[in-house]
Protein backbone atom coordinates (compact mmCIF):
# COMPACT_ATOMS: atom_id res chain seq x y z
CA UNK A 1 0.00 0.00 0.00
CA UNK A 2 1.26 3.25 -1.15
CA UNK A 3 0.23 6.94 0.27
CA UNK A 4 1.00 9.33 2.81
CA UNK A 5 -0.40 10.02 6.02
CA UNK A 6 -0.74 6.23 6.96
CA UNK A 7 -1.13 7.10 10.80
CA UNK A 8 -4.06 9.52 10.23
CA UNK A 9 -6.30 7.38 7.97
CA UNK A 10 -8.44 4.53 8.57
CA UNK A 11 -9.84 1.32 6.51
CA UNK A 12 -13.41 2.34 4.87
CA UNK A 13 -15.51 -0.34 3.43
CA UNK A 14 -16.12 0.59 -0.29
CA UNK A 15 -19.02 -0.56 -2.53
CA UNK A 16 -19.69 0.05 -5.85
CA UNK A 17 -23.28 -1.07 -6.63
CA UNK A 18 -23.70 -1.62 -10.29
CA UNK A 19 -27.24 -3.49 -10.15
CA UNK A 20 -27.38 -7.30 -10.38
CA UNK A 21 -23.87 -6.96 -7.97
CA UNK A 22 -20.80 -4.94 -6.73
CA UNK A 23 -17.52 -4.14 -6.09
CA UNK A 24 -15.97 -3.63 -2.87
CA UNK A 25 -12.35 -2.55 -1.85
CA UNK A 26 -11.45 -1.19 2.23
CA UNK A 27 -9.89 2.02 1.21
CA UNK A 28 -7.58 4.47 3.58
CA UNK A 29 -8.84 7.52 3.93
CA UNK A 30 -9.17 10.47 6.89
CA UNK A 31 -13.05 10.29 6.39
CA UNK A 32 -15.73 8.80 4.72
CA UNK A 33 -16.47 12.09 2.75
CA UNK A 34 -13.04 12.18 1.40
CA UNK A 35 -14.28 8.37 -0.03
CA UNK A 36 -16.88 10.06 -1.96
CA UNK A 37 -15.39 13.56 -3.06
CA UNK A 38 -12.56 10.78 -4.36
CA UNK A 39 -14.52 8.35 -6.26
CA UNK A 40 -17.61 8.69 -8.48
CA UNK A 41 -20.66 5.66 -8.01
CA UNK A 42 -19.35 4.39 -4.48
CA UNK A 43 -20.85 4.27 -1.41
CA UNK A 44 -19.40 3.71 2.45
CA UNK A 45 -20.81 1.16 4.21
CA UNK A 46 -21.21 2.10 7.89
CA UNK A 47 -23.64 -1.10 8.89
CA UNK A 48 -22.14 -2.77 11.84
CA UNK A 49 -23.31 -6.38 10.56
CA UNK A 50 -21.71 -5.64 6.79
CA UNK A 51 -18.64 -4.51 8.08
CA UNK A 52 -18.08 -7.77 10.07
CA UNK A 53 -18.90 -9.48 7.38
CA UNK A 54 -15.98 -8.05 5.06
CA UNK A 55 -13.36 -8.19 7.96
CA UNK A 56 -12.27 -11.41 7.18
CA UNK A 57 -12.79 -11.51 3.13
CA UNK A 58 -9.72 -10.62 1.82
CA UNK A 59 -10.84 -7.79 0.12
CA UNK A 60 -8.14 -5.35 -1.85
CA UNK A 61 -7.09 -2.44 1.10
CA UNK A 62 -6.05 0.89 -1.45
CA UNK A 63 -5.01 3.75 -0.12
CA UNK A 64 -6.79 6.84 -1.18
CA UNK A 65 -3.29 8.92 -2.06
CA UNK A 66 -2.07 5.97 -4.02
CA UNK A 67 -0.62 7.03 -7.74
CA UNK A 68 -2.79 4.24 -8.89
CA UNK A 69 -5.81 2.83 -8.14
CA UNK A 70 -7.10 -0.77 -8.97
CA UNK A 71 -9.27 -1.87 -12.22
CA UNK A 72 -12.85 -0.78 -11.18
CA UNK A 73 -11.86 1.81 -9.08
CA UNK A 74 -9.35 3.40 -11.12
CA UNK A 75 -12.23 4.57 -13.47
CA UNK A 76 -14.39 5.71 -10.66
CA UNK A 77 -11.45 7.82 -9.16
CA UNK A 78 -10.99 9.31 -13.11
CA UNK A 79 -14.31 10.35 -13.20
CA UNK A 80 -14.39 11.85 -9.95
CA UNK A 81 -11.78 13.73 -10.87
CA UNK A 82 -12.75 15.14 -14.23
CA UNK A 83 -16.03 16.71 -11.94
CA UNK A 84 -14.22 17.85 -9.31
CA UNK A 85 -13.76 21.91 -9.54
CA UNK A 86 -16.99 21.98 -11.70
CA UNK A 87 -19.53 24.63 -11.11
CA UNK A 88 -22.02 22.44 -8.36
CA UNK A 89 -20.15 19.86 -7.87
CA UNK A 90 -21.26 17.99 -4.21
CA UNK A 91 -23.81 20.54 -4.57
CA UNK A 92 -26.64 18.01 -3.34
CA UNK A 93 -24.32 15.40 -1.63
CA UNK A 94 -25.50 16.43 1.74
CA UNK A 95 -29.13 16.47 1.10
CA UNK A 96 -31.68 13.49 2.47
CA UNK A 97 -33.86 13.53 -0.17
CA UNK A 98 -33.60 15.06 -3.55
CA UNK A 99 -35.96 15.30 -6.45
CA UNK A 100 -34.56 14.89 -10.01
CA UNK A 101 -36.33 14.98 -13.47
CA UNK A 102 -34.33 12.22 -15.25
CA UNK A 103 -34.52 11.92 -19.45
CA UNK A 104 -34.46 8.27 -20.65
CA UNK A 105 -35.88 5.59 -22.41
CA UNK A 106 -38.46 3.24 -21.19
CA UNK A 107 -37.87 -0.93 -21.60
CA UNK A 108 -39.56 -0.36 -24.84
CA UNK A 109 -37.08 2.24 -26.04
CA UNK A 110 -39.75 5.12 -25.82
CA UNK A 111 -38.83 8.55 -24.45
CA UNK A 112 -39.74 8.83 -20.73
CA UNK A 113 -39.64 11.57 -17.99
CA UNK A 114 -38.43 9.86 -15.01
CA UNK A 115 -39.11 12.10 -12.04
CA UNK A 116 -36.84 10.19 -8.90
CA UNK A 117 -37.26 10.49 -5.76
CA UNK A 118 -33.60 9.71 -3.76
CA UNK A 119 -31.48 9.24 -0.74
CA UNK A 120 -28.59 10.24 0.09
CA UNK A 121 -27.17 7.10 -1.48
CA UNK A 122 -28.60 7.84 -4.80
CA UNK A 123 -31.08 5.09 -4.64
CA UNK A 124 -34.74 5.26 -5.31
CA UNK A 125 -37.57 6.14 -2.67
CA UNK A 126 -40.27 6.35 -5.35
CA UNK A 127 -40.23 6.76 -8.95
CA UNK A 128 -42.66 8.48 -11.58
CA UNK A 129 -42.54 7.87 -15.50
CA UNK A 130 -44.26 10.26 -17.88
CA UNK A 131 -44.67 8.95 -21.38
CA UNK A 132 -45.00 10.95 -24.10
CA UNK A 133 -48.33 11.04 -24.55
CA UNK A 134 -48.90 12.15 -20.89
CA UNK A 135 -49.37 8.31 -19.02
CA UNK A 136 -47.36 8.37 -15.86
CA UNK A 137 -46.62 5.03 -13.67
CA UNK A 138 -45.91 5.28 -10.10
CA UNK A 139 -43.19 2.58 -8.49
CA UNK A 140 -41.56 2.29 -5.07
CA UNK A 141 -39.04 -0.07 -4.12
CA UNK A 142 -41.55 -3.23 -3.69
CA UNK A 143 -42.02 -2.83 -7.55
CA UNK A 144 -38.32 -3.11 -8.34
CA UNK A 145 -35.84 -6.63 -8.15
CA UNK A 146 -32.77 -4.13 -7.65
CA UNK A 147 -32.50 -1.21 -6.51
CA UNK A 148 -29.22 0.31 -7.11
CA UNK A 149 -27.85 4.10 -6.92
CA UNK A 150 -29.55 5.53 -10.26
CA UNK A 151 -27.47 9.02 -9.69
CA UNK A 152 -24.34 10.08 -8.16
CA UNK A 153 -25.21 13.41 -5.63
CA UNK A 154 -22.01 14.96 -6.37
CA UNK A 155 -22.02 15.13 -10.02
CA UNK A 156 -22.01 18.27 -10.72
CA UNK A 157 -24.71 17.83 -13.45
CA UNK A 158 -27.59 17.01 -11.15
CA UNK A 159 -28.25 20.16 -9.54
CA UNK A 160 -30.05 20.95 -12.97
CA UNK A 161 -32.05 18.53 -13.20
CA UNK A 162 -33.73 19.07 -9.65
CA UNK A 163 -37.14 19.81 -9.30
CA UNK A 164 -39.53 20.68 -6.43
CA UNK A 165 -40.52 18.28 -4.01
CA UNK A 166 -44.50 20.00 -4.96
CA UNK A 167 -43.93 19.08 -8.60
CA UNK A 168 -42.87 15.34 -7.09
CA UNK A 169 -45.65 15.11 -5.50
CA UNK A 170 -48.43 16.37 -7.92
CA UNK A 171 -46.96 13.37 -10.15
CA UNK A 172 -47.16 10.60 -7.83
CA UNK A 173 -50.64 11.77 -6.62
CA UNK A 174 -52.01 11.65 -10.41
CA UNK A 175 -50.06 8.71 -11.50
CA UNK A 176 -51.21 4.99 -11.73
CA UNK A 177 -49.61 2.05 -9.61
CA UNK A 178 -47.14 -0.09 -11.69
CA UNK A 179 -48.32 -3.26 -12.52
CA UNK A 180 -44.89 -4.79 -10.90
CA UNK A 181 -45.69 -8.49 -11.19
CA UNK A 182 -43.13 -9.29 -8.19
Amino acid sequence: MAGTDVAHKQPFLVLHDYGMGGLWWWVRARSAREVLETFAWVEVITDPETLAGFRDEGLEEVDIDASRMPPGLDGLHAERAAQRGRTNFGALADRDIVHLLLRGDDEDGEPVDQLVEVGPDGRRFRQVEVAEDGTAVRSSPDDWLFNPPVVDLFDPALPGQEISRHDFEEQWARARQEDSGL
